[in-house]
């Protein structure tokens, strides 16, 4: 049976009388003239009807004559009872459907590809869920030194960009020409530009937007955790938690949730982290426009006082916005859990789902940042944004109800984000496994990485407490993951026309995301350079 009879799945064929070709040289028994459906549908159980050049002569009137069967009148085509569910049908023509559905079968043993009976709604799920996240809180830091007009257009151009590149990579995901699906960002990047590129420069961003986040969450829920605790039963206890101690709790809990197999058995995960997402934006700023504004509120932008500090904190002001869209690197993967055959590829129900929740981010992002900067202005704390304003301003005047709410919102989402975050360490981690021992991992041995995983991010977040020092630095790098990689591969996939309109788009867009990389990264240096780093391992705030 030939490689790619074993790729696909093909539905039975209905008998049908065949014709008899009429050619004198051949046996009348032996002229069989294939009907068209036959060649467009072709047999799993018979891989001539697949290699079927070597075994057909051209016969008169250009008839088709192919080998004697057993059943001179009819071709039956047997059910293939154990074809994997997430393989459809073939179309037409044949070429392009055996294209079409190539995979890779070790897909079926990750834990990102292991299921692929995923819908729109899993995908609005997810994307919401790692979409949205305390990133955005920071949004108001940003209008501080931009001011109102350049706050607003900035915000909006970042929005429709990245909204874009997402469009990118959706339709990038599944290759008509070549027959594959780029299940994962990473294989995407390196079969567009080859391995060594890839490495230099993909892997670590990329990398990072995974198990750099997992820490930020660790740091953040186990910090929010406490908040809660503190802010619901301050005298329950004489000796609270120490913040170590409410790292390893939230990473406890984290670690349990990430013994759900594969990306499609968390969905219900990421439903839950997509609510608490939008439920805790919402409390936040409407509660602080419901309060009105500080007194001695002020809208001008801030002013540093040399030239070069202005012109960084502009950057500075741009990278936040950047850093607020997040989960590129993690579309493909969502995509991969979708089925997809010719007549029913998976871009259709994938960014059906994409309009939705970007839909709901925005809601959530633009009376972050607008309302904001209106209630606290200069005043909102640069450090943490708007969940601190929140409780250094208003902690006796809201309900203590409503600010235990907001953080346990905040602690949900964190363990929730964790799981789609993590996701592609453990696809990563397993398929090391896989290709090295050509079976599926077993379920203790992936409760341990998992495990091990969950507990090593726990160390760098306790170990490396100043990592946030130079988040804008490595933000800076992971920046083109977002912005400028999904149109350089674009073009180098698609090959548009040289100076035609979407060449033009794609190459300006890219361009001008490096040099914005750029800047970040040497913004993000100048930072480190004019406040230094104070390095305290072990001891985090």
């Amino acid at each position: 049976m030939s490689r790619e009879a074993n790729e696909i799945s093909s539905a039975p064929i209905t008998p049908r009388p065949a014709t008899v070709a009429p050619n004198p040289s051949v046996a009348p028994q032996a002229q069989v003239s294939c009907p068209p459906s036959q060649y467009n549908s072709p047999s799993l159980s018979r891989s001539p009807l697949l290699d079927g050049a070597s075994d057909q002569q051209p016969g008169a009137e250009g008839a088709v004559v192919a080998k004697a069967p057993k059943t001179p009148l009819a071709i039956r085509t047997p059910r293939m009872s154990l074809t994997p569910r997430f393989i459809t049908p073939l179309g037409s023509p044949v070429r392009k459907a055996l294209k079409m559905t190539r995979l890779d079968p070790q897909d079926a043993w990750l834990p990102i590809t292991e299921s692929r009976n995923g819908n729109k709604y899993y995908a609005a799920f997810h994307t919401l869920c790692s979409g949205i996240g305390i990133q955005a809180l920071v949004l108001p830091v940003a209008f501080t030194v931009l001011g109102w007009a350049w706050g607003v257009i900035l915000l909006t151009l970042g929005f429709i960009w990245q909204l874009y590149t997402l469009w990118l990579l959706v339709h990038l995901h599944e290759n008509v020409e070549t027959g594959m699906r780029y299940s994962r960002y990473m294989q995407l990047f390196s079969l567009t530009y080859g391995d060594k590129i890839a490495n230099w420069l993909g892997l670590f961003p990329i990398m990072y937007l995974s198990g750099g986040t997992c820490v930020a969450l660790i740091v953040i829920g186990g910090s929010t955790s406490k908040l809660f605790y503190e802010t619901v039963c301050p005298t329950c206890t004489s000796k609270p938690l120490t913040t170590v101690e409410w790292y390893l709790v939230f990473t406890c809990v984290a670690v349990v949730l990430s013994l759900l197999p594969n990306l499609n058995s968390i969905a219900g995960v990421s439903l839950i982290g997509a609510i608490t997402a939008i439920g805790y934006c919402t409390l936040i700023w409407v509660t602080s426009v419901a309060e009105g504004r500080l007194p001695g509120v002020s809208y001008d932008p801030i002013r540093a006082g040399t030239q070069i500090a202005r012109v960084f904190g502009v950057l500075n002001a741009i990278g936040i916005i950047a850093f607020a869209f997040r989960g590129h690197n993690l579309i493909l993967e969502i995509q991969a859990t979708m089925p997809s055959s010719e007549k029913h590829p998976s871009h259709v129900p994938m960014w059906r789902g994409v309009k939705v929740s970007y839909t709901l981010i925005a809601v959530c992002l633009f009376p972050l940042a607008i309302g904001g900067y209106w209630a606290y202005g200069h005043l909102i704390p640069a450090n943490g944004g708007m969940l601190p304003a929140l409780f250094q301003y208003h902690s006796k005047d809201v309900s203590q109800s409503i600010l235990g709410l907001t953080s346990l919102f905040v602690v949900i989402n964190a363990a929730c984000s964790f799981q789609i975050y993590g996701m592609p360490m453990f696809d990563d981690t397993e398929s090391k496994y896989t290709s090295r021992m050509k079976k599926p991992v077993p379920w203790w041995l992936r409760c341990i990485s998992r495990a091990m995983f969950g507990f090593g991010v726990f160390f760098f977040a306790v170990a490396i407490p100043f990592l946030g020092s130079v988040a804008g630095l490595i933000g800076g790098i992971s920046l083109p993951v977002t912005f400028a990689y999904p149109c350089f591969m674009w073009i180098k996939i698609h090959k548009p026309k040289k100076y035609s309109p979407m060449w033009c788009l794609n190459y300006s867009l890219g361009v001008l995301g490096m040099i914005l990389s750029g800047f970040m990264i040497a913004a993000g240096v100048y930072v480190v350079i004019d406040t230094g780093i104070k390095v305290q391992f072990f001891k985090p705030h």
